[in-house]
C-alpha cells in the first residue's frame, strides 16, 4: 500500500529523512483511486531489480504474495472487467458447474467454497483457455511450490511472538496520535478499490462518515491488523528459506540478531 500517494501514516511509510538517507523504491507511484494489482508490483518491482542488479537489495515488507512475486516464478494471468463482470454475476452453484465442466480436477487447485476463486478461474480460462489443471502443471507452478526461486535471496524473519497483540496495538495508537484519523479524512472519496480496502483506511473511513464512533474505529482496526499479521505470520513460517531471528525489545540489539541471521544465510554484502 506504500506506492500510494498520500497514504502515508497507516501504511508506515518511511520519513523523508529515512529515504533520504538511503535510497526506497516502489513508493508514492500512482494516487489513491488507482488499481494496483500484484501483477503491476511485480512487473514495476522486477524492473527495479534489473535496474539495480549491481547493488545490494533489501527487500522489507509484511504482504508475502508481493514478496514472492519478485523472489519467485508466479504468474498472474490477466484480467478482463467485461468478463470479470459476466462470471460473478453466475449464481454459486452455476459457476462451480461451469468450472467443473472445463476442468473435473479443479478442486485439486481451487477453493471451491470460495466464490471469488471459482470466479477467477473461470475468468481466466475464458481470457486463455487454460484451465486450474493446467496452470498448475507447468513447470514454474512446480517450482513455486517447492520453493525454488528466480532471483537468488537470502531472507530473514523477525517474530515478536507473544509480544505481537501489545505491539499491534502500541503501533496503532501512535499512528492515531500522529494524525491517521486526519489521513483518512483527507483521502475520503478518492480512494479506489484497492486502496480503500488497506487495513486502518477501511475500518477508519466509517468513523470520518460518521457511521462509527472513533472507539468503535480503533477496536475494528486493533481486531483487523492483529488477524493480518498473524496471517502474514503463517504465510511466512511455511517458507524453508527464512531464518528466523530471535526477538530483541532493544532495537540495536534486534539489529544485530538479524544481522548475525543474515550472514549466517551467507549474505555477504
Amino acid at each position: 500500500m506504500q506506492v500510494y500517494r498520500g497514504m502515508d501514516i497507516g501504511t508506515a511509510k518511511p520519513t523523508a529523512g529515512e529515504r533520504a538517507a538511503v535510497p526506497h523504491h516502489m513508493i508514492d507511484l500512482v494516487d489513491p483511486s488507482e488499481r494496483f494489482s500484484v501483477g503491476r508490483f511485480q512487473r514495476e518491482g522486477t524492473a527495479v531489480l534489473e535496474a539495480l542488479a549491481d547493488a545490494p537489495v533489501l527487500i522489507v515488507g509484511g504482504s508475502g504474495l508481493h514478496f514472492r512475486s519478485l523472489v519467485d516464478p508466479l504468474e498472474f494471468p490477466p484480467s478482463d472487467r467485461t468478463v470479470k463482470a459476466d462470471v460473478e454475476a453466475l449464481e454459486r452453484e452455476d459457476a462451480v458447474a461451469a468450472l467443473l465442466a472445463v476442468d473435473p480436477s479443479a478442486p485439486d487447485h481451487v477453493d471451491m467454497a470460495n466464490p471469488r476463486r471459482v470466479a477467477r478461474a473461470l475468468e481466466v480460462h475464458r481470457i486463455t483457455g487454460l484451465t486450474p489443471s493446467h496452470r498448475a502443471g507447468t513447470p514454474e507452478a512446480q517450482a513455486v511450490r517447492d520453493y525454488r526461486p528466480a532471483v537468488p535471496f537470502v531472507a530473514v524473519g523477525v517474530d515478536p511472538g507473544d509480544r505481537l497483540a501489545g505491539r499491534v496495538e502500541q503501533r496503532l495508537d501512535a499512528m492515531l496520535d500522529a494524525g491517521l484519523l486526519d489521513e483518512v479524512a483527507s483521502l475520503e472519496g478518492r480512494m479506489g478499490r484497492t486502496a480503500s480496502s488497506a487495513v486502518g483506511y477501511r475500518q477508519l473511513l466509517p468513523v470520518v462518515r460518521s457511521d462509527r464512533t472513533l472507539q468503535e474505529g480503533r477496536s475494528h482496526t486493533l481486531s483487523a491488523t492483529t488477524g493480518l499479521a498473524r496471517r502474514q505470520r503463517t504465510y511466512f513460517r511455511r517458507d524453508p528459506r527464512i531464518r528466523w531471528a530471535e526477538w530483541e525489545d532493544d532495537a540495536g540489539r534486534r539489529t544485530d540478531a538479524v544481522m548475525a541471521a543474515l550472514e549466517e544465510a551467507g549474505w555477504t554484502s
